[in-house]
């Protein structure tokens, strides 16, 4: 491939294979790119490997676990229900090599050159990707960065033995029978409920005052309220001290209000967030790419850097930590590089997390519309009164409608219940285009179906619900 120490010119070389990086990949060759994606692991990054899908495929077995012990409403009845957690695993990761594998393909049917090693730039238009074989060195004409992040590790909890990350967590090859969660955002929420229903003991110890501190008081309020239902506890406005561990367990010293607290579990997963990927030997300040004080890349409205010919996405950027988010600036950025007017626009970013019930939210908040200064106008519809969500024994939940009083254009959206990841989807395109209340009140949706609960929401702050008493 390269002739000595030579340099071998390519159009883009995209750093960092997730999703985010790859899509960029895609999307610049399909615009008659030559590009090379580097990624020192797998194809699909965090996202596909190790956080994202297989999580998701845990999640939904855990689900399938549950539903078959308590069907008793359907007249259903299961005896002797049991996990064998190992065949649990074999299917999750048969879930992330085949979405691996499809990557893989994309690339390959795209023309997109795959490196496996890591990228060292060398100046501002020239890197080297080396494995333990070989080091080719490029001279680009662009650069995508999408190196993604990693779980923060904090002092007193250094991840090993007993103390784990999301990473570790999602490999264990046996259900523990108890589990201490230091933070109650996406991730240990999920992860969190996962496990309980499995029938681990889970104490979750938040700093703020509800688990996922993103969302609505009155989501959260929900969510809480089933987790409580499988065992879980719950500690809220806590400080988590200090943790020490045996072969055996791991203790966490905790306080409350100033009351020093301690419990004892055979494992302790610790999710406080994620570190931007930009440290280390990457050797950004050699290709003049600045960084915030946060570790963050500095980029303008189309991810360019403060180097014009290097671009950077996702969790390395200002931001959500969400892939769709990176999968969408990578689309971007590919095509700004092509010479397309695209820029980034967050105006509809929907958030997401699976919990029991689940959660999403796309848009302004009530709260956010009035401090922009919006005359608004909101309601709720609950999902018991829809027929479908009825028949599904899943009645718990609602979907919230926040729109401007002026000219009934809706600006967000938040949805808590059954199939909420889906159904944002509807809600999200609606905030994107400038959709108004009646253009969803006047859509025939589909019956019986929960995305009637989208139609009925609208009706309702528009003033006219037919399925709910307007008061």
């Amino acid at each position: 491939m390269v002739v000595g120490d030579a340099s071998l010119d390519i159009d883009t070389l995209v750093v960092g294979a997730g999703p985010g990086g790859y899509v960029a990949a895609i999307r610049a060759a399909q615009l008659g790119q030559k590009v090379i994606i580097v990624d020192k692991s797998e194809l699909g990054g965090v996202c596909l490997n190790r956080g994202c899908i297989p999580s998701k495929a845990l999640i939904s077995a855990a689900h399938q676990y549950e539903s078959a012990q308590h069907a008793d409403a359907f007249g259903i009845t299961a005896e002797n229900v049991k996990v064998d957690f190992k065949k649990t695993q074999e299917f999750k990761n048969g879930v992330v090599k085949k979405m691996t594998q499809g990557v893989g393909g994309l690339l390959k049917g795209n023309k997109v050159e795959v490196f496996s090693g890591e990228v060292m730039f060398i100046n501002e238009n020239e890197a080297r990707a080396f494995n333990e074989h070989e080091s080719p060195r490029y001279r680009f004409k662009h650069c995508i960065l999408a190196t993604g992040s990693r779980p923060i590790e904090l002092k007193p909890f250094p991840f090993g033995g007993r103390i784990l990350s999301s990473t570790e967590a999602l490999e264990l090859q046996e259900i523990p029978s108890s589990l201490v969660v230091i933070g109650g955002g996406y991730i240990g929420a999920e992860l969190g409920q996962m496990f309980s229903k499995f029938g681990t003991k889970v104490t979750i110890i938040e700093g703020m005052d509800t688990v996922l501190p993103g969302f609505d008081k009155d989501m959260t309020r929900l969510v809480a309220k089933n987790m409580a239902k499988t065992g879980i506890e719950i500690v809220t406005n806590a400080k988590a001290e200090s943790a020490e561990q045996t072969d055996k367990n791991v203790t966490v010293k905790y306080s409350v209000n100033g009351e020093s607290k301690e419990v004892t579990a055979d494992y302790l997963l610790v999710t406080v967030g994620r570190r931007p990927n930009t440290d280390g030997d990457l050797g950004l300040d050699l290709a003049g790419v600045e960084l915030t004080d946060r570790g963050l890349v500095k980029v303008d409205h189309q991810g360019r850097t403060s180097n014009p010919n290097i671009f950077a996405i996702g969790d390395i950027v200002a931001g959500p930590a969400l892939a769709h988010k990176a999968s969408y600036e990578g689309k971007v950025a590919a095509e700004a590089i092509a010479g397309l007017p695209s820029v980034v626009d967050y105006k509809a970013i929907p958030a997401v997390v699976f919990t029991d019930p689940e959660c999403s939210s796309v848009g302004l908040t009530e709260s956010e519309a009035k401090d922009k200064g919006f005359k608004v106008k909101a309601g709720k519809f609950p999902f018991a009164g829809n027929g479908r969500a009825t028949s599904l024994n899943q009645p718990e939940g609602f979907i919230k409608i926040v729109a401007n009083a002026d000219n009934n254009v809706v600006l967000g959206a938040q949805i808590v219940g059954i199939e909420a990841s889906n159904l944002i989807a509807e809600l999200g395109l609606a905030v994107e285009m400038g959709a108004t209340l009646e253009d969803i009140s006047l859509t025939i949706h589909a019956h019986p179906t929960l995305g009637e609960i989208v139609m009925e929401t609208a009706e309702l702050v528009e003033g006219h619900p037919i399925h709910v008493i307007s008061r």
